[in-house]
């Protein structure tokens, strides 16, 4: 049985942070109770304390050489198949003999549309009955990350026509179109009259609050139609039971573990406008108490663009320096498309572990 690291993104908001590692010991108690994993641990590859290498140190300190990484991350864009792969790999570099199996991310599965739909339920619970729902996501440049909000607005509105609802529009954040105001205008063209914006997040933090502010801003400048913004997800039990569940499907023990869905990568798949990306190497990020190479986190990271809206994302500018640093120059870069057993980002051990998207 190998231990259970829940790996975090991090975030400047100490409320945020918070939640995650009291979540963190909601699911260690979980799986005391269910026996399914003797240790559990969790730290972030950016931005908030625990980083990961402490946790990971503390693990291994305490005899483990075995760890099961499930990321906690809703969207599959570049933290889950870049950044927390590459931070796994230095760890073992760090520590000779470790070996780590990598689960699948949250996405949008039943636990997660259930843990929505409750949140949209307390939300018209307050207010008088809504019409459509705005899904709003963080955003990212990864295409095939963007799309599962899509599906899972899709599989929201399939599942909430008993509750009034007419439309469930997605929108996002941050990075990528369309914003939180083109969303709601869209629904005020569509003929909506009340609308709930669900954030599609996991804890409070900088991206949620955001939210607020952007829903606000457009109340200010438009009327015809009333707009409240729901709770995020947070720290519930049911949560914790899905993460155990990634868990111990990586970890080889139940039903055999499902590979990550590769069929629109962008690392692996030439995608038009997103050829360049095709065989990027991976790096980790630069958490702040474990600083290894030159990279200014100021939000976190540099982005190929400025997290607002002024940009379309479908053109994709010129890699640079700083993408340069970040990914390896081009003649770094893997010839070709890897299969998938060449993709492994673990030693094996028992099972073949999930395949990296």
């Amino acid at each position: 049985m190998s231990a259970l690291l829940i790996v975090g993104h991090g975030t400047r908001d100490e409320d945020g942070a918070g939640e995650f590692r009291r979540f963190v010991r909601r699911v260690e108690a979980r799986a005391a109770e269910r026996a399914v994993a003797d240790t559990v641990a969790g730290g972030f590859i950016e931005l908030s304390p625990p980083p990961l290498k402490d946790s990971v140190a503390e693990l291994v300190e305490a005899g483990h050489r075995n760890l099961t990484a499930v990321p906690l991350i809703l969207l599959a864009a570049g933290h889950a198949k870049g950044d927390i792969p590459a931070a796994l790999a230095r760890e073992r570099d760090r520590h000779p003999g470790l070996r780590t199996k990598y689960a699948r991310p949250l996405g949008p599965h039943p636990v997660v549309l259930d843990l929505l739909r409750r949140r949209l339920q307390q939300a018209l619970s307050a207010t008088a009955r809504a019409d459509a729902v705005l899904l709003v996501g963080r955003g990212t440049t990864d295409p095939d990350a963007n799309a599962d909000l899509y599906r899972a607005a899709r599989l929201l509105w399939e599942t909430t026509r008993d509750l009034g609802v007419r439309q469930v529009e997605a929108a996002f954040v941050s990075l990528a179109e369309p914003s939180v105001a083109e969303g709601l205008d869209r629904l005020r063209a569509l003929g909506a009259r009340r609308v709930v914006v669900l954030p599609f997040f996991l804890f409070p933090g900088v991206l949620p609050t955001r939210i607020h502010t952007q829903v606000g801003a457009w109340l200010a400048a438009n009327s015809g139609m009333a707009a409240s913004v729901a709770d995020v997800i947070g720290d519930c039990e049911e949560l914790a039971d899905l993460v155990i569940e990634r868990y111990i499907e990586a970890d080889g023990r139940g039903a055999a573990p499902v590979g990550m869905n590769c069929d629109a990568c962008v690392y692996r798949i030439a995608l038009p406008g997103f050829e360049a990306r095709v065989g990027q190497q991976q790096h980790p990020h630069d958490h702040p108490d474990d600083p290894t190479h030159a990279h200014d986190h100021d939000h976190g990271h540099p982005h190929p663009q400025p997290h607002d809206h002024s940009l379309p994302i479908a053109q994709p500018p010129a890699p640079g320096p700083a993408d340069a640093q970040r990914h390896g120059s081009t003649a770094d870069r893997l010839p070709e498309v890897r299969s998938v057993p060449e993709t492994r980002i673990s030693s094996p051990v028992g099972p073949p572990p999930s395949a990296m998207g």
